[in-house]
């Protein structure tokens, strides 16, 4: 630690408290006191470059969101782009794709009802969403990476216990102990975004979109290979083991920063702060670590104040109409594949009774063909995204989006019908 008392000029690139006409210069004269780093004290000569550490000040305080902004998008986040991903895919999207196989399968193995078959599907959705609110308090207590930890290592251990279920009571309970750990998975997003310069969050978090069609299709193809010889038990343990390789690295996988700062462990923000530095080859900002200007926590009333309310409102709304048609298309789509309904019709006191039930019908080779494709199709739709959301706005890539989902949602329906 070491005192610098020269002044140093430099072009601010950060925001500052500084006054509108220091800003509007452009170039300010500051003198950086009790600066801790750890170089050796050098002495800058007249006309001497600046050494690397002080090319990119913000100003004498800085913020978490201040250092992510300095430092940029660089190696660092591609990898925890890959690894965040990772969760996505495996903890989410192979989680809910399972559920259009396994349904199917033991309707026809366990001659199940078809009320049964699809409460086999809707209580995974039960548990995550009795475990969402669960896992968001836990993460903002105990941290993200924590909270992200638990639930996936909660998600790998009922996964693989569904494949030994003897009972349809066993795996009912199982597969919603599954959901309930897949409400934590949203944490890998959150502490994905926090390491994300405001420029690139739009579409970095749109690029986790491609994890979950890669997910989707890797269950497809697992399911392709496995079904037709070890069965749907198989499956089940097959598929929660990525979520093993995902635990593995998260040992590389850093806490939060902004987390850090607002629990007041400063010194292991900044050791991250550096790391992510070093490995994009960014100058760290100069002066001293603060905590964010929020002076309250956040509270869930919040959302309902008269400036959030409408927002509130229109994006719930959106979410789950969102989720209602691509869920309800998802799931629904091997019960296509199936041979049809076999109807009969009955006459008593000259009425005409027509009773319908779902044939078993066990998916064959050209069934999964089909699936896969129908999985393929999300990749055209997110690098469309990616590409018209800088040209148009989030807000409208956003309107544009839910019109088109809505359109084929009515010409699949035309069709069926």
């Amino acid at each position: 630690c070491f005192c610098i008392r020269r002044v140093v000029k430099f072009r601010r690139t950060g925001e500052s408290s500084r006054s509108d006409e220091d800003a509007i210069s452009g170039e300010h004269e500051v003198q950086i006191e009790g600066v801790r780093t750890e170089l050796e004290a050098v002495e800058l000569e007249d006309g001497a470059a600046v050494p690397k550490e002080f090319a990119n000040p913000t100003d004498d305080t800085f913020m978490v969101e201040d250092a992510v902004e300095a430092i940029g998008f660089g190696k660092f986040q591609w990898k925890l782009s890959v690894i965040t991903g990772l969760a996505w895919a495996s903890n989410y999207a192979m989680e809910m794709m399972i559920l259009s196989i396994l349904a199917p399968q033991l309707h026809c193995e366990w001659r199940l009802p078809s009320w049964q078959v699809a409460l086999l599907t809707s209580v995974v959705f039960v548990g995550m969403m009795s475990s969402s609110t669960l896992w968001g308090n836990i993460s903002d207590q105990y941290g993200r990476k924590t909270g992200l930890k638990i639930s996936v290592l909660w998600t790998l251990y009922y996964g693989i216990l569904s494949g030994f279920a003897p009972v349809y009571s066993w795996i009912l309970v199982l597969r919603g102990l599954v959901g309930f750990g897949i409400g934590g998975v949203p944490q890998s997003v959150t502490l994905y975004a926090e390491f994300l310069p405001m420029k690139a969050r739009a579409k970095c978090i749109l690029l986790i979109e491609v994890f979950w069609a890669l997910g989707t299709v890797f269950e497809v193809l697992l399911a392709v290979l496995v079904m037709p010889t070890l069965g749907w038990r198989w499956l089940l343990i097959l598929s929660a083991l990525p979520l093993l390789l995902f635990a593995v690295l998260c040992f590389w996988l850093p806490e939060s920063a902004r987390y850090d700062v607002l629990s007041g462990n400063q010194e292991k923000a900044i050791a991250t702060l550096k790391r992510i530095a070093t490995e994009n080859g960014a100058p760290m900002p100069l002066g001293k670590l603060i905590i964010s200007r929020q002076e309250d926590r956040g509270k869930m009333r919040d959302l309902f104040t008269p400036h959030f309310r409408w927002t509130t409102l229109l994006l719930w709304f959106i979410w789950f109409s969102n989720a209602f048609s691509y869920y309800g298309l998802v799931l629904l789509t091997t019960e296509f594949f199936q041979a049809g309904d076999v109807c009969s019709i009955s006459s008593k006191r000259k009425a005409v009774k027509a009773k319908c039930s779902l044939t078993c019908e066990y998916l064959t080779e050209e069934d999964y063909t089909d699936l896969l494709w129908t999985t393929l199709s999300e990749f055209p739709g997110v690098l469309v995204t990616l590409w018209i959301i800088d040209r148009i706005g989030r807000k409208k890539t956003m309107a544009l989006s839910f019109l088109v989902f809505s359109f084929c949602s009515l010409l699949l329906f035309l069709c069926v019908e």
